[in-house]
């Protein structure tokens, strides 16, 4: 270890469990902001609150709008609200995060003099927040745990990825490490374990590679992707397992490219969970790409058979609201219209809708499996949502409001604090900063579950989220690990997984 670089020895959030090999978080609400993006303009908010998100039910995600959580530029936004260039959509959520890991973040290096981090990344970790992930992800954790304000992360792991990853502390760092990745000056290496016997000689593949599904993270083989290229060279095969563990030097950097570089070559990571899936892929998992010939044709989703329902929450246009007590009635004439429209998600329209190119029918039927599979793992909780139990508005707890700042002095995207008038007997109450509401956030008590006395679903008492069973922990990770990356700086590595040793015994139960 050079002069200066000392280990970091992590603090633990007040706010976090660790339960049976998992890091669990009790929910809280959560106040965020974001820029209008590009693929949302001239769109309804409803229509893309829908297809960016799939957590929740069509019903909940009208009847959150028709609740006033959500503002576009401090005005309340309602399920028909078109967004226009430059709005700024401010949302209150209440996040469950899902589990992780309880295995902690290793800080392999902490190099003061020069300024950067090197970490040992556990896999189930994202590195950055996205989706229902904010204080489980990388970034935050080593802010809230290491307390490292300024993060620079330049390269990026797949959250089921465990590995090294090289983090600057200053921004002038940042801009030249990241000038090596793009440059393809930096030499990485990986260790996998993949299905079957790979060949004995070194393989190469230098497939294009094309992210077709932003929700699922799905990526394929594909004449308009980006170029790619994995150098593959086996170590040794388990004939027991009839694995084959595999050291991977990725001369690019394309998003899930070792992954669907060995699928394409017929061996796929051996427990990726999307890659390597049968009932997704089919016997063959996907070896040698799919058919890329476009199909415009959808299929609106459904549930098993024993969800099926003429009042499903996931279908909001093809059936009537008749409960006057329920917030979820529609009152106005206009969006009483509005139920003839059928949404993209009702449909099967969103699936395809944030590709670059036309979707083939097996691309389409990949990723219509891909979400059914997801659904089941989560026993099905979009399509056993209660919100219909609500009888009324949502309404976010413990979370002080602010106006929004002038215009001049917003800044893009991140958390805020949504713009609602203070009560006056509130005024002379002392102001939180933004930080200081945030940190109280995920240290207040979870909400008693309830229990829908019909069907027996356990739910959330202030959001209606169906409840579901903790994720195994053997689940959480894939045999991917970022080894070694030599850099400008030097060459670092972590230690060899478990999963890679010879002779290692893999319990499939």
């Amino acid at each position: 270890m050079s002069d200066g670089a000392v280990p970091d020895e992590p603090r633990s959030p007040p706010s976090s469990q660790k339960d049976a090999g998992l890091r669990k978080l009790t929910p809280y609400w959560y106040p965020y902001t974001t820029m209008a993006k590009e693929r949302w303009l001239g769109r309804e908010i409803l229509e893309i609150v829908s297809t960016e998100f799939r957590d929740r039910s069509m019903e909940y995600y009208r009847y959150a709008l028709e609740s006033g959580v959500t503002t576009i530029n401090g005005k309340v936004a309602k399920p028909n609200t078109v967004v226009r260039n430059g709005d700024r959509i401010e949302n209150v959520v209440h996040r469950h995060e899902p589990p992780v890991t309880s295995t902690p973040v290793k800080i392999v290096l902490h190099d003061k003099k020069r300024d950067f981090l090197v970490v040992d990344k556990p896999g189930s970790i994202p590195v950055h927040a996205s989706g229902r992930y904010y204080r489980h992800s990388l970034v935050e954790i080593l802010r809230n745990e290491f307390g490292l304000p300024k993060i620079y992360t330049i390269n990026r792991l797949d959250r089921l990825t465990s590995g090294l990853m090289i983090i600057p502390l200053n921004a002038d760092l940042a801009r030249s490490l990241s000038g090596e990745f793009v440059n393809g000056l930096i030499r990485k290496e990986y260790i996998a374990r993949c299905k079957g016997e790979f060949p004995a000689e070194e393989t190469i593949c230098e497939e294009p590679l094309l992210t077709v599904d932003r929700q699922m993270g799905l990526n394929i083989v594909h004449p308009e992707g980006k170029p790619a290229k994995t150098i593959f060279n086996r170590l040794h095969y388990d004939s027991t397992t009839n694995t084959s563990v595999l050291h991977c030097r990725p001369m690019t950097g394309r998003s899930h490219q070792i992954r669907v570089h060995l699928q394409y070559l017929g061996h796929p990571i051996a427990n990726d969970p999307v890659y390597s899936e049968e009932r997704i892929w089919g016997a063959n998992l996907g070896k040698g790409g799919v058919d890329v010939i476009p199909c415009e044709h959808r299929a609106a989703p459904a549930p098993p058979a024993h969800l099926l329902s003429d009042n499903s929450p996931e279908a909001l246009n093809l059936k009537p609201s008749d409960d006057t007590d329920s917030p979820l009635s529609l009152t106005s004439e206009e969006e009483s219209n509005a139920r003839a429209k059928l949404l993209p998600r009702e449909t099967g329209h969103d699936i395809g809708m944030g590709s670059p190119v036309p979707l083939s029918s097996e691309t389409v039927e990949i990723i219509t499996k891909l979400r059914h599979m997801k659904d089941e793992d989560e026993d099905w909780s979009r399509w056993r949502d209660v919100v219909f139990r609500a009888k009324a508005s949502l309404t976010p707890k413990d979370i002080p409001r602010a106006p929004l700042p002038p215009q001049n002095k917003r800044k893009k995207g991140g958390p805020c604090l949504p713009q609602t008038p203070l009560p006056e007997d509130m005024s002379l109450a002392p102001q939180l900063t933004q930080g200081e509401a945030l940190a109280r956030l995920s240290q207040m008590e979870a909400p008693s579950p309830a229990v829908d006395t019909v069907t027996g679903t356990l739910y959330c008492s202030e959001c209606y989220l169906p409840l579901h069973p903790d994720p195994k922990p053997e689940r959480l990770y894939i045999f991917l690990h970022a080894l070694r990356y030599t850099t400008s700086l030097g060459c670092f590595e972590t230690d060899i997984p478990e999963w890679a040793a010879e002779g290692w015994k893999w319990d499939q139960a």
